[in-house]
């Protein structure tokens, strides 16, 4: 291969990819630079965009529970018994046993 079958992908300090030379054929097209071509390989550019999609993933849950009020206690009252409520039974005036 000479030079011309070569480029350059930058890599990522971020994400821990190494720059490298790779050929042409392996870099995605990319419309916006002025040669049409990517800045990082393909497997890289995935591995690249999958980590950015993993730290705002991880930003959005520390932000959600950041933002998220602490439940409240919530008193309750007793629960009201359907019907006619049972009444304690009666004990003798006396102290006899029933």
């Amino acid at each position: 291969m000479d030079m011309a079958e070569l480029r350059k992908c930058i890599g990522s300090t971020r994400f821990g990819i190494e720059a490298h030379e790779a050929p042409v054929a392996e870099f995605p097209v990319q419309p916006s630079q002025k040669d049409g071509l990517g800045r990082m390989c393909k497997l890289h550019w995935n591995q690249y965009t999958a980590g950015l999609a993993r730290d705002a993933k991880a930003r959005k849950t520390t932000r959600d529970e950041a933002a998220a009020p602490d439940p409240e206690p919530i008193e309750t009252k007793p629960s009201r018994a359907k019907g006619k409520a049972k009444e304690p039974p009666l004990e003798p005036a006396d102290g006899a046993a029933v």
